[in-house]
């Protein structure tokens, strides 16, 4: 039978006093709904995502899974309604949005708990280090008797640890005869998702919840906690690259993207930051206050410090790039090296290739971008421009402080300044 993971992301998120429909936030470069989907791409066969009316950057985001509207938003129950169709008969599990970091770990054991065959509902619990306000989930032995919100809780019952995080897993036929029971009795009048937990019990039914780490299920409701989340995932990142064999100098200091990839014996210095879509080979060192981003860095590469990898660059092996270089849509050959104060834009440059300081590719011309070709082991003397679209050639070496609009020759010096004159001065 076919598993369907449902993601709620339906809210408005006021909290977050923002335009933005709240799951569109980032976390590590990734908005909250994208994490979800992710991680549950490698768990469900199936997925739907259901949104708001008018959340079309969230339907984009789910893309290509199956969207459902909640056209009014009654509650998590009818929310959770709105995917009915999607169902089907295995393993339903409901997600929210706002829960983003659920690991992949954490999914499949809520299906595995599900699949023991003993409870027929399972939910998400955690064990937060301060309980707060959170809903407590109340055991009976090795099933769930009930939760209790904390403003209903008793003392005893706010001194229990195991809380509600927000996730449940069930078959989809008793899930979808549960929610049509859910009813609106409360003070908001909304039909709320955890209701089926009193539905199933009487049903005689058991209940059953799994514990997670916290850090994967705190919820997000504001830029504070947004905030709390970005540093959760990113403590967990640099813990699961340092054990992946990558070094990190200062660990606290260094910030990763969803998707960024690194290969062991890399060493990464102090304040550097990966941003999306970044890949890393092994046995490369990135130096202090570097910023990559887009960008592919292979084996043997020294960046910075102080360097700045843009969308589009290709670092080849034993590359060096050095302090207030730049480099975009460009991609540099073995070798190359580029160690100071230059922009590399748009280009693409051989094997071998001395790259001197200040050198610029002129690379717009005001209205469209265009490219710079330099051949294997030329040599780009100090201060040079390069007014795209120009090629130099193989072996060619361009004198410090040009400006060359014309391709230059294979094995040819380029000179493209005004001949020094010197004069004696009049006292």
């Amino acid at each position: 039978m076919q598993s369907t993971a449902i993601i709620i992301a339906a809210g408005l998120g006021t909290r977050m006093k923002s335009a933005m429909p709240k799951a569109a936030h980032k976390i590590a470069g990734q908005p909250m709904l994208s994490h979800l989907i992710r991680a549950a791409e490698q768990v469900f066969d199936r997925i739907a995502v259901v949104v708001g009316p008018g959340m079309q950057v969230l339907e984009q985001l789910a893309a290509p899974h199956a969207v459902a509207v909640q056209a009014e938003r009654l509650g998590t129950a009818h929310a959770t309604l709105q995917a009915e169709a999607f169902f089907g008969e295995g393993p339903v599990a409901v997600f929210y949005a706002d829960n983003p970091l659920v690991s992949v770990e954490t999914m499949r054991a809520l299906l595995a708990r599900l699949a023991q065959g003993d409870a027929g509902l399972v939910l998400l619990g955690m064990t937060p280090p301060d309980a707060g306000k959170y809903g407590r989930l109340v055991m009976e032995g090795a099933y769930l008797s009930r939760i209790v919100e904390y403003a209903d809780a008793n003392e005893a019952e706010r001194a229990i640890g195991f809380c509600n995080a927000g996730g449940m897993a069930a078959l989809g036929t008793d899930m979808r005869d549960w929610l049509a029971q859910v009813g609106n009795n409360n003070s908001k009048g909304e039909f709320y998702l955890t209701d089926i937990v009193a539905i199933a019990r009487t049903e005689g039914m058991n209940v059953a919840a799994i514990n997670a780490p916290f850090d994967e299920c705190m919820g997000v409701n504001s830029r504070a906690e947004l905030a709390q989340a970005e540093a959760a995932f990113q403590t967990c990142a640099r813990a699961r690259f340092m054990a992946g064999g990558v070094t990190l100098l200062a660990p606290e200091t260094v910030f990763f993207s969803a998707d960024t990839e690194i290969g062991a014996d890399t060493v990464i210095g102090q304040h550097v930051v990966f941003g999306p879509g970044v890949q890393v080979d092994g046995n490369v060192e990135i130096k202090a206050f570097s910023h990559l981003e887009g960008c592919v860095v292979r084996s043997g590469a020294i960046i910075g410090p102080y360097a700045r990898l843009r969308p589009g660059a290709e670092i080849g092996e034993d590359v060096h790039i050095g302090n207030f270089v730049e480099v975009k849509a460009a991609k540099l050959g073995r070798g190359v090296k580029a160690n100071h104060l230059t922009y590399l834009g748009d280009s693409e440059i051989g094997p071998g290739t001395n790259i001197g300081a200040g050198t610029i590719t002129c690379n717009y011309d005001g209205k469209a971008k265009h490219r710079t070709k330099i051949g294997a082991n030329a040599f780009i003397g100090s201060n040079t421009a390069l007014v795209a679209p120009v090629s130099v050639g193989d072996g060619a070496l361009v004198a410090a402080g040009s400006v060359i609009n014309q391709n230059v020759p294979d094995n040819a010096l380029a000179l493209g300044r005004a001949r020094q004159v010197n004069k004696p001065l009049k006292r």
